[in-house]
């Protein structure tokens, strides 16, 4: 009389066999994630610039990040002025009649952060960090601090 079904020593080999190929795909895929929201964060950031440039040719000043969603048609999205979008938190700083920055600052991931200013260079943290930009430009740099610009 023959049985039907598996032996517990079959089930093992193949538990064994899904583990051992989660293990080497989780981790890439997790980096693909982060990559992708790098992309997303950078590509904001180089909207968000663009945005104030636009504003600042119609008004005597560059506006913080939420004023940029208040125009109709809105220069950014409502998603993007409320200052978190797909992982980061982005947000501007020194806003004048000549000058501003934003930036953009990973929420508890082993992303990079990104900033850029009016020049329109994006700049991309050299080390994994989770901290605003404080540092103000320095002579013939466009990137302040542990910022470099990106290729």
């Amino acid at each position: 009389m023959k049985r039907k079904g598996f032996t517990l020593v079959e089930i093992m080999i193949v538990v064994a066999i899904i583990a051992l190929l989660a293990a080497i795909a989780i981790p890439n895929l997790l980096r693909a994630r982060i990559s992708a929201q790098e992309a997303a964060a950078a590509a904001a950031l180089h909207t968000v610039a663009t945005a104030e440039v636009q504003w600042r040719a119609s008004h005597p000043s560059y506006s913080a990040l939420s004023g940029l969603d208040d125009e109709t048609p809105p220069y950014i999205d409502v998603t993007l002025a409320a200052g978190t979008k797909q992982g980061y938190v982005f947000a501007t700083g020194g806003v004048s009649t000549t000058e501003f920055y934003a930036t953009a600052v990973p929420q508890g991931s082993n992303a990079r952060a990104y900033y850029v200013d009016e020049s329109g260079v994006l700049c991309r943290s050299d080390a994994v960090t989770g901290t605003a930009v404080t540092a103000h430009k320095s002579a013939g740099n466009n990137c302040p601090g542990s910022y470099s610009e990106m290729q």
